[in-house]
């Protein structure tokens, strides 16, 4: 049995896919859980699952939806007061399509779920947990925050914004000699809700989609690794499905001349 470990591993985006798989992964690390997602029934379904296998676990289930910008202030003041130790997050969907056919109600809420949410959440736990040891906050990119993918260009700006705040956070943390650690996971192909959700095709089949693709388990070793790991980009390659870690990706202008003066 794993080792319990005191401080709680929050989750969002809990209910399914990378996200319920991430969950199970670090239960069996003996982490305590907090999960968060917008359906309870799904959530609790889980949280049953792992207090089966790991009944020592302490797991607090939140249902939130946090496309709805107020939500999130609400969800990180009821936890902010845990010995939280790691804060992923997970939660985003995409939407399949031309620019010009999008719908402009889901385009927002997507808009207010990938890029704000992130934003508020990482801030938040970057101003509490700055100086807590061990401390880690990993947000969950793409590949496609990495490349543009025809009929999914509006998804991929969101997780190119994820990839450059995320990365940007980690120089600056470093900067400064914080404890906490910024990480970054950037999936490929990865069987979930996702397709189904992005296409609007309940019947969405990765097979005869994509052929070959990683399981949400397979992210979930691999989110597991970066964990585990001095890197700051854990990344598929997309054409390949090989995962690597690595440094930060884009240029950060650290050391430039030009930097403003303070």
């Amino acid at each position: 049995m794993a080792q319990q470990n005191n401080k709680y591993t929050v989750i969002t985006g809990a209910s399914a896919g990378i996200g319920a798989a991430a969950a199970t992964a670090f239960a069996a690390r003996g982490h305590n859980l907090v999960l968060i997602a917008r359906r309870t029934e799904r959530l609790n379904a889980l949280k049953d699952e792992i207090h089966a296998a790991h009944p020592s676990l302490d797991i607090i289930v939140r249902t939130a939806d946090l496309s709805v910008p107020e939500n999130v202030m609400h969800l990180y003041d009821d936890l902010r007061t845990l010995p939280i130790g790691t804060w992923i997050n997970n939660a985003g969907f995409g939407t399949y399509g031309a620019i010009g056919t999008q719908d402009i109600p889901r385009m927002q809420q997507m808009l207010h779920l990938n890029i704000e949410a992130l934003t508020i959440l990482s801030t938040l736990f970057v101003r509490d947990f700055a100086d807590t040891e061990g401390a880690q906050l990993i947000n969950i990119s793409s590949v496609g925050g990495y490349l543009i993918v025809p009929n999914v260009v509006a998804y991929c700006a969101t997780k190119f914004y994820v990839s450059a705040f995320t990365e940007g956070l980690a120089q600056e943390l470093a900067a400064r000699r914080a404890k906490l650690r910024a990480k970054l996971l950037a999936p490929a192909a990865t069987q979930t809700e996702f397709g189904a959700v992005a296409n609007d095709n309940p019947a969405y089949d990765y097979d005869k989609v994509f052929g070959t693709y990683h399981t949400s388990a397979q992210m979930a070793e691999f989110l597991l690794a970066l964990y585990d790991s001095d890197q700051t980009l854990g990344i598929v390659d997309r054409e390949t499905l090989t995962f690597r870690l690595c440094a930060p990706q884009l240029p950060y202008a650290g050391n430039s001349a030009r930097n403003q003066k303070v």
